[in-house]
């Protein structure tokens, strides 16, 4: 089963604010929301964590 996080979730998961997150996302560094309605998007649980354990393997290498 998947899991559809809400904006406000994303944010606390990642530290990052709603500008960032779009920022990333118009950079492609992380993953455009799915549509849930007219004015309603989430994103896959999965994919936060794959943007999360990729960062953290960033960071890691980088030091």
């Amino acid at each position: 089963m998947q899991t559809i996080l809400r904006l406000p979730a994303v944010k606390q998961r990642t530290g990052l604010s709603r500008s960032s997150i779009y920022a990333l996302i118009k950079g492609g560094q992380f993953k455009a929301p799915i549509s849930l309605g007219a004015r309603a998007v989430g994103w896959l649980e999965t994919d936060v964590d794959e943007f999360i354990t990729a960062r953290v393997k960033a960071s890691r290498k980088a030091g």
